[in-house]
């Protein structure tokens, strides 16, 4: 006989419950019931309650998505300007426009004249604040203001970044809030899967290898076959049923 195994997917779960709750459906006769009747309403809870989980699992998953295509947009404007306005004002320095000295005020490097790493989301933080705050200082210092960009500019795309970032967050926490929820009650569902499983298998237990196995599947029962063993068929149960009728 091949040896069952539990569902390893959600909707495998959803299946193997539908299964069940469909068979069990069919009987009317309520004294020869396959499932019991608490272990079937179990079910049927469990499963409307997980089928809305996951729907609302993947709803939250849809939004983030959606959401990150947008933020990704944003994300690339902000570390354009920011780049940008490095390489203006490093431009302006050379063409002897503004002191290099002033460059402490973004908390730049004064003797270096490349452009940080703004590869990651917190680089991008720390320099949009640098530069909104340096030019600050530096125009009350007496310096006149940057253009293309300025950092009205740049601060428009920084705060838009800024607020992306809070929202994507968001998205991301309710997603996984969700997901946290799906993979808690999965333990309560492969549990009930195996009861289930058990009840069915003991009510057919006296079948022929053949016969119990096609039952116990219309449960859902998932079945796998062994290295090497043969599937079962028809004849294993006449050979069965001849072996018993030679022993009387």
């Amino acid at each position: 006989m091949p040896y069952r195994r539990l569902p390893n997917t959600d909707q495998a779960r959803l299946r193997t419950l539908r299964n069940a709750i469909a068979e069990h459906n069919k009987q009317t006769d309520v004294n020869e019931l396959t499932i019991s009747y608490k272990l079937i309403n179990d079910a049927k809870i469990y499963l409307n309650n997980f089928e809305k989980t996951l729907a609302q699992y993947q709803q939250a998953l849809d939004a983030q998505v959606s959401a990150n295509k947008n933020y990704q947009h944003v994300l690339k404007n902000a570390r354009l300007y920011i780049s940008h306005f490095i390489q203006v004002l490093n431009l302006s320095i050379i063409r002897n426009e503004i002191k290099k000295e002033h460059k402490a005020f973004y908390k730049l490097n004064i003797d270096s004249f490349t452009v940080p790493d703004l590869s990651t989301e917190g680089a991008l933080l720390e320099w949009g604040k640098n530069l909104i705050e340096g030019e600050a200082e530096r125009m009350q210092n007496g310096g006149t203001p940057m253009f293309n960009p300025t950092i009205a500019k740049v601060k428009v795309h920084y705060d838009i970044f800024k607020e992306y970032k809070t929202d994507q967050r968001v998205y991301q926490q309710n997603t996984s809030r969700y997901l946290d929820i799906v993979a808690n009650m999965r333990q309560t569902g492969d549990t009930i899967i195996q009861e289930i499983w058990n009840e069915v298998e003991a009510r057919f237990a006296n079948l022929p290898p053949y016969q119990r196995l096609k039952q116990c599947q219309k449960y859902g029962i998932i079945y796998y076959y062994r290295k090497g063993e043969k599937e079962l068929t028809p004849a294993n149960d006449n050979v069965e049923s001849t072996v018993i009728a030679d022993s009387f």
